[in-house]
């Protein structure tokens, strides 16, 4: 697919994976595929970023792997760690027939080694090179995003007892942020950077074509109007992204909804607003 890739291309393809891209976010794509770097897509929780790796990954008939990131997460976590019970397990089997060093050989071995993401990414055996997709890299400490950029420079990984691994392919990689820190000027300087935000009305109602095709025009265009309202309150701690539109279109088909009424959107607002407070500031707002 790569070879008669083009931006206009992207976008038709992701389309038909049901991912609705801008001319600026399918270009960003593009070349990262081309010129091999990864990509950083920053922007607003809820907006699509995730689902750029995986709509990459249906499109390149490869496999997605997940580095998901949390406060704490270690180099080893994200790397790999070695199976120590099951080499317990076989050190004690193998100490009367094998000498020390024969059973060091054994037992400190690819069939020992838990793969975790970036590990199992390496070592992907795949036609295609894999997607790794590094979501909410800013939940993660500095620290641990100075490992990355070790990784990211090479896509090799020394391990002691085995020596350096490389990657047989080099991956596609995507790289998310929510901004609740800001992601350091290294990082940014090996990647591609993209930042996404909420969609134009044009654009979420096009989104609610595809995602949720059985809701009415009518409908569509009163939930997109509401949900662009909300985002308007600038007091909310959580603005509605693109899945909860989706998530709020969809309830609203299963109730039967032939129309917004106050009603149905007080009985439906917790699909859209996922914080008390926030909910507590709509409310008061006298915007239904």
């Amino acid at each position: 697919m790569l070879n008669d890739l083009t931006p206009e291309k992207l976008v038709e393809a992701m389309e038909r994976e049901l991912y609705v891209a801008d001319k600026p976010l399918a270009l960003s794509v593009y070349l990262s595929l081309k010129l091999e770097k990864p990509l950083l897509i920053e922007g607003e929780p809820g907006c699509g970023k995730t689902e750029v790796a995986k709509v990459l990954a249906k499109l390149l008939n490869t496999d997605l792997i997940r580095l998901q990131c949390y406060e704490g997460i270690t180099a080893s976590q994200a790397l790999y760690e070695w199976d120590y019970p099951r080499q317990l397990i076989n050190i004690r089997l193998l100490e009367d027939r094998k000498t020390p060093e024969e059973i060091s050989e054994e037992i400190f071995s690819q069939k020992y080694l838990l793969k975790r993401p970036l590990l199992a990414t390496l070592l992907h055996e795949g036609p295609n090179p894999p997607v790794l997709l590094i979501d909410e890299i800013d939940r993660s400490d500095e620290e641990f995003e100075g490992f990355l950029l070790e990784f990211l420079a090479e896509f090799q990984v020394t391990i002691p007892e085995l020596g350096t691994i490389s990657a047989k392919k080099k991956p596609v990689v995507i790289i998310t942020s929510n901004r609740t820190r800001e992601v350091g000027d290294g990082l940014r300087r090996r990647c591609l950077y993209l930042y996404v935000t909420y969609p134009s009305p044009e654009k979420e109602r096009r989104i609610l074509s595809l995602k949720v095709p059985q809701l009415s025009p009518k409908m569509a265009d009163e939930v997109v109007a509401f949900v662009q309202k909300l985002r308007q309150i600038n007091e909310l701690n959580k603005k509605p992204g693109i899945s909860e539109t989706i998530d709020w279109a969809n309830a609203l088909n299963v109730l039967g909804a032939a129309e917004l009424n106050p009603s149905i959107i007080e009985s439906t607002l917790s699909c859209l607003i996922k914080n008390e407070d926030d909910l507590r500031i709509v409310r008061d707002s006298g915007i239904f």
